[in-house]
């Protein structure tokens, strides 16, 4: 439909939206056109919300003749189509908008997998040969994912020039080409200046001037996937494989709550995600209070049932301490934008 290619040509060029996202939307809707078709809808006015819900129905099931989808998979592509048809109603295209009330499958929403410290440090020292440039660019990637939480593609994307070797900081490009600073630790920074120097020089001579910062054996960008396999292998090393499924995603996952953990603040993990709502970070919270939980459970005198003097955790509460615990436990926001415990001090 030559309405549907206006949307993909609204999301690229005024919502800034990447490649690979606008593929997906493409995708979705390709499939949604296609049940439209089959259902002798050619025009996007001929919609009508049972034909909506009957496409939900369909692709959950795999009646459209694709593959069923799971409800996250599902939940996804309703949304692109509700977006689609609220695009159709806000240009005067049709007079109602038949996705309205169609609401996307709920999706349990799983608590982000996190490393602990010991094990991302596992993962950072089993690289390849450090001393073969792939293994100092592979080394530098692992670093730099653990140390900013950029997703995969903003590592993969990185040109030499967004590295400020001065203020110890890297700019990255994240979703709709939204630009953050993030600061870069020295670990990062060792191993980034032995890539640099040692590794990418050599890289480079094999191709044709890419700016990209992580470079394969032909000299060109390193892809996604190269960058995924980069990360299974070492997990593979450290022992990290059996039984657990670590992406890049997971040095993502562990890099907020190892922050959180820490004492920063909710609203600048939200900053140095490149989070676009600070809910979207608040899931973080929950990792971090299934720790607290646990503490919780093994201390607290009557957390069990025990009366005070028959277990560990005995003492007295003091003013103030209830508060502060409440306010991490929840992840609810603070009067002055979620400041940390360690800003109370």
């Amino acid at each position: 439909m030559r309405a549907l290619r206006g949307y993909l040509a609204h999301l690229r060029v005024e919502r800034g939206l990447s490649p690979n996202t606008l593929a997906a939307y493409e995708r979705d809707l390709s499939r949604y056109t296609d049940f439209l078709s089959l259902r002798g809808i050619d025009a996007p006015d001929a919609v009508r919300e049972e034909d909506v819900s009957a496409f939900v129905e369909a692709i959950r099931a795999g009646d459209d003749g694709g593959s069923p989808l799971a409800a996250s998979s599902a939940s996804r592509t309703v949304t692109a189509v509700r977006g689609w048809h609220r695009f159709l109603l806000a240009e005067g295209s049709t007079a109602v908008d038949p996705a309205a009330a169609v609401r996307p499958p709920q999706v349990g929403r799983r608590l982000p997998k996190a490393l602990t410290v010991e094990e991302v440090r596992r993962l950072l020292e089993a690289s390849a040969d450090p001393d073969s440039p792939a293994g100092l660019r592979d080394r530098a990637l692992l670093e730099l994912l653990y140390a900013t939480g950029a997703r995969i593609s903003e590592a993969v994307g990185l040109a030499v020039d967004d590295l400020d070797r001065d203020s110890h900081c890297v700019r990255l490009f994240g979703k709709g080409r939204k630009e953050r600073i993030v600061p870069v630790g020295r670990c990062a920074r060792d191993a980034l200046d032995a890539y640099l120097v040692r590794g990418r020089p050599l890289l480079a001579q094999r191709g044709r001037g890419a700016p990209e910062v992580f470079l394969n054996t032909l000299g060109r960008p390193l892809s996604r996937q190269s960058a995924w396999g980069v990360l299974r292998q070492a997990a593979e090393r450290a022992g990290l494989g059996e039984g657990r499924h670590v992406s890049p995603h997971t040095l993502r996952h562990s890099f907020a709550t190892h922050l959180l953990e820490g004492g920063a603040s909710v609203r600048d993990v939200q900053e140095l995600l490149g989070h676009a709502s600070v809910q979207t970070t608040q899931i973080y919270t929950r990792v971090t209070v299934a720790a607290l939980r646990e503490v919780y459970w093994t201390a607290h005198p009557r957390a069990r049932g025990r009366a005070p003097g028959e277990g560990a955790g005995e003492g007295r509460w003091r003013p103030g301490e209830g508060a502060g615990a409440r306010r991490v436990a929840t992840g609810q926001p603070q009067a002055d934008g979620l400041e940390s415990e360690r800003d109370d001090v």
